[in-house]
């Protein structure tokens, strides 16, 4: 029998007025990915919350981490402000956590977002990253470019190191750096949130699928997969863009976004 999740009390940043719109970042990532787009382009339309997920950011470090428990975090984050519902967007990892809780609370989710992942399980491709991240030598480590300079020998693209180093944090009591987000859970529990999100029952609610035409993360196969769990799924490609949408495509994102929640 399944135990049930004790919920936690995740951060959050919030914008605007108007129907709730949550936000979910990606493995790795944290609300803060969001600000611009949340900001600039959702806030004059809806109240957005950018949340931090569990293990990530400044929210709680707690097992178990899974699709299930973020999910359950998100239920109780509604119920904490007064939301039976509300429009609920994901990026990778945050997109399987919005379509857990769609398959599953279907009621607290009034239209769907999900960018650049699709339902089915995926291979375990950020291992060498996590195994970088946890080889660092915070004792060695006096500016973010030192760890910069760590992880170059493993994770080559800068524009992936500057990602990661986003989760530095340096403690002025102990005068050293650290990495805010959970990252022995996460590496932990990786596999768990790798896995394939499914139900016997498909969500009918409008949902909007976006994928970058450059990602290989929503392949054409992918299709049949999400429309079998989500049926009225669309489904956008914008070109040029690849995995990061949000930050290649910003306003082709935002102007997709827009016109299918007030649709």
């Amino acid at each position: 029998m399944t135990m049930p999740v004790e919920p936690v009390e995740l951060y959050f940043k919030e914008y605007g007025e108007g129907p709730p719109l949550v936000i979910l970042h990606g493995l790795l990532g944290a609300s803060g990915n969001w600000h611009t787009l949340s900001r600039m382009a959702f806030a004059p339309r809806f109240k957005v919350y950018a949340v931090d997920l569990r293990n990530h950011g400044r929210s709680p470090h707690a097992e178990p981490f899974d699709n299930e428990a973020m999910a359950a975090d998100l239920e109780a984050f509604l119920d904490a402000r007064g939301h039976a519902d509300a429009f609920v967007l994901g990026h990778s990892m945050g997109g399987k956590v919005a379509m857990h809780l769609a398959l599953s609370r279907p009621e607290r989710v009034a239209r769907l977002v999900v960018v650049d992942i699709a339902p089915r399980a995926y291979p375990p491709t950020h291992e060498e990253i996590l195994q970088a991240l946890e080889a660092v030598d915070f004792s060695r480590v006096e500016s973010r470019q030192d760890v910069d300079e760590q992880l170059a020998g493993r994770i080559p693209s800068r524009t992936v190191r500057q990602f990661l180093t986003t989760n530095l944090e340096y403690d002025s009591e102990k005068e050293r750096y650290s990495w805010k987000m959970a990252l022995e859970i996460i590496h932990r529990n990786y596999r768990q949130i790798n896995e394939a999100v499914e139900s016997e029952h498909p969500y009918d609610g409008p949902a909007l699928f976006v994928r970058g035409a450059k990602s290989p993360y929503v392949r054409d196969e992918d299709e049949a997969g999400i429309r079998e769990q989500f049926p009225a799924a669309q489904i956008a490609t914008i070109e040029g863009a690849g995995h990061w949408v949000h930050a290649e495509a910003s306003e082709e994102l935002a102007e997709l976004v827009v016109a299918f929640l007030e649709s």
